[in-house]
C-alpha cells in the first residue's frame, strides 16, 4: 500500500475534529484520543478519510460554512454528514444506547427492562438503519473518483449495519473492516433481541471481508453467535473464519492500546506536574487506591466500593492509612439508568464515609468530571489500581496506569476485563461479582512485598510499549494488505 495507490476510510458516530465557527471563520481541533492519534500518525504516509456525523451545534455551524464533502484537514481528510435529529435519536439513544450497550455488556437483569415494542422498532428501522445507509452513501459517493485499493473501517457498534449497506452500493470494490471497541457477548445474551433484529444485524455484519474485536474471546463468541442467529453459517476455520452466502470472512483479535509516547511526554508536562505535587501533598504517608472509570454500570463501582468498605471493616487497622480516590467521569446523562446509578454511587460514598470516617480522614474521595491531566497524575501515584468491570471490550485505564505508575503499583483487574488477556496473572485477577475475593485482593496488594511489585508492574509495562496503539492499527492494515496480495 503506497500514498498514491491506497486509500483508507474511517467510519465513526464521532469524528476525530472539534468544530466551532468564531467570527464568521471555521475553526477545526484534533482530538487526543488513542485512535486518533494513531490514524494520525498512519496519515503521513496513506490517504485517510474520516466520516463522521455532525454532533454538536458547533459541527453544524462549520458544516453549514464549509458545504459538505471532502475537505482536507493537514495530514487527514474529513467529511461530516448531518443526521436528522429525529433519526438521530432513535439511532443513538434508543438502540445504541441503551439498547446494543447493554445487551453487549450484559447489563439488563431486571424483569423491566428492556421493553421491545413498536417503538423499538421503528427507531430500528427509521433510527439506527437510516443513519447507518446514510453514512453508507456517504462512503460510497467519497470513493466515486478514487481509484486504486480502498479500505473501509467502520468503528464499533454503532454501525452494524453499514457493511450491508455499502456492500449493496459498490459491491467488491472495497475492503470492509470494522472494529468492535466493546466485548462480544456470548450467543444466548444477544437472545434480548428479538430473531429478526439478530438476523438482520449478524447478515449485516457478515458483509464484511473481515471483523476486528478486542480479545480471542469476542472472536469465539462472535461465531458461536453467527451460526446461532444464521442456520446458512459454517465455521470453515476454528475461531477465524466463516462462511457465509458464497463468501469467507474473517474474526480477527486486534487488541486496542495506547500512544505510549504521548501519554509520557504529557506527564511531564507543567499542568500535569501541578496536579502531582497537589495529590502528593493530600496522600503523603498514606496508601493510595485508585480508580477511574466513567460513571456507567458496567463499570461495576458500586461492588468495588463496598469491596473497599468491606476491608476496612475487617482490617481497621488500615483506618487512616489507606485512602481511595475515584476519578468518575460522567456518562451519557441523557440516559435515565445512567443518571440513577451516578445517584446509587454517591449515596453508597455518603454512607461508607458517614459510617468509617473519624473527622478528619474520610476513606472515599470522589471527584467527578472530565480532568485528564488529574488523571495522568492520579496514574504516577497510587499503590494499587482497583479495574472490576463486569465486561469491557479493552479497558485502556489499565495500560495507562501500567506505563504512567512510578511507585510500582498494583492492578487490581477483572476477569472480563478485555486487557486480562494480555495481562495474565501479572494483575490480581477477581471476578467482578466477588466482593469477597475484591476485599481479600485489596489486602494483598497492600502487603504485598516490594520484589513482587516491581516485578509485576515491569510485565504490564513491557506487555504495553509493544503492544501500543500504532501496533494495533499496523496489524489490521498489514491483514488488509495481504488480502489484496492475494496471501
Amino acid at each position: 500500500m503506497d500514498k498514491q495507490s491506497s486509500h483508507i476510510l474511517v467510519v465513526s458516530n464521532r469524528g476525530p475534529f472539534s468544530f466551532s465557527v468564531r467570527d464568521g471563520e471555521p475553526h477545526a481541533v484534533r482530538g487526543s484520543g488513542g485512535l486518533v492519534t494513531a490514524i494520525s500518525a498512519i496519515a503521513r504516509q496513506r490517504e485517510i478519510l474520516w466520516i463522521s456525523c455532525a454532533l454538536s451545534k458547533g459541527d453544524r455551524e462549520w458544516l453549514h460554512l464549509m458545504g459538505e464533502g471532502v475537505h482536507n484537514l493537514g495530514d487527514m481528510s474529513i467529511r461530516l454528514v448531518q443526521p436528522d435529529a429525529g433519526q438521530y435519536h432513535d439511532y443513538y439513544n434508543v438502540i445504541s444506547n441503551p439498547l446494543l450497550w447493554f445487551v453487549q455488556h450484559q447489563l439488563h437483569d431486571t424483569p423491566r427492562l428492556p421493553i421491545i415494542d413498536e417503538s423499538t422498532w421503528q427507531a430500528w428501522s427509521g433510527g439506527y438503519a437510516a443513519i447507518n445507509r446514510q453514512l453508507a452513501e456517504a462512503v460510497a459517493e467519497s470513493i466515486q473518483s478514487l481509484e486504486g485499493q480502498i479500505l473501509v473501517l467502520p468503528q464499533d457498534y454503532h454501525l452494524y449495519l453499514l457493511p450491508r449497506f455499502l456492500r449493496e452500493l459498490v459491491g467488491d470494490r472495497v475492503i470492509i473492516q470494522p472494529f468492535l471497541h466493546i466485548p462480544w457477548p456470548s450467543a444466548d445474551a444477544w437472545r434480548v433481541l428479538p430473531l429478526a433484529m439478530r438476523h438482520e444485524l449478524i447478515d449485516a455484519m457478515l458483509h464484511a471481508d473481515r471483523i476486528g474485536f478486542q480479545t480471542e474471546r469476542d472472536t469465539r463468541r462472535f461465531l458461536q453467535t453467527c451460526v446461532d442467529v444464521l442456520p446458512d453459517v459454517r465455521v470453515i476455520k476454528p475461531w477465524r473464519s466463516v462462511a457465509y452466502k458464497g463468501r469467507e470472512i474473517d474474526a480477527v483479535p486486534y487488541p486496542i492500546s495506547i500512544d505510549v509516547d504521548y501519554l509520557e511526554e504529557r506527564c511531564d508536562s507543567p499542568e500535569v506536574q501541578q496536579h502531582l505535587d497537589l495529590l502528593k501533598n493530600q496522600y503523603a504517608g498514606r496508601k493510595l487506591i485508585l480508580r477511574v472509570d466513567r460513571v456507567e454500570p458496567s463499570k461495576n463501582i458500586l461492588r468495588g466500593f463496598i469491596a473497599f468498605q468491606n476491608f476496612l471493616l475487617v482490617h481497621p487497622e488500615y483506618r487512616g492509612h489507606v485512602d481511595m480516590l475515584a476519578l468518575l467521569v460522567p456518562s451519557r446523562t441523557e440516559v435515565s439508568e445512567y443518571r440513577r446509578y451516578l445517584r446509587e454511587l454517591m449515596a453508597l460514598v455518603g454512607e461508607i464515609n458517614a459510617t468509617l470516617s473519624d473527622g478528619e480522614w474520610e476513606p472515599i474521595r470522589v471527584l467527578l468530571g472530565n480532568n485528564y491531566d488529574r488523571a495522568i497524575a492520579a496514574f504516577a501515584l497510587y499503590d494499587v489500581l482497583l479495574i472490576n468491570p463486569l465486561a469491557d471490550g479493552m479497558n485502556l485505564v489499565a495500560k495507562e496506569g501500567a506505563v504512567l505508575n512510578r511507585k510500582d503499583g498494583v492492578v487490581i483487574l477483572s476477569e472480563e476485563a478485555g486487557v486480562a488477556e494480555g495481562f495474565g496473572d501479572a494483575a490480581l485477577l477477581v471476578s467482578p461479582y466477588d466482593v469477597y475475593g475484591t476485599r481479600e485482593a485489596i489486602r494483598q496488594a497492600l502487603d504485598m512485598p516490594d520484589a513482587e511489585k516491581h516485578e509485576r508492574a515491569a510485565k504490564l509495562r513491557e506487555h504495553v510499549r509493544k503492544n501500543d496503539i500504532h501496533y494495533w492499527f499496523r496489524c489490521q492494515l498489514e491483514d488488509a494488505e495481504k488480502q489484496w496480495s492475494g496471501g
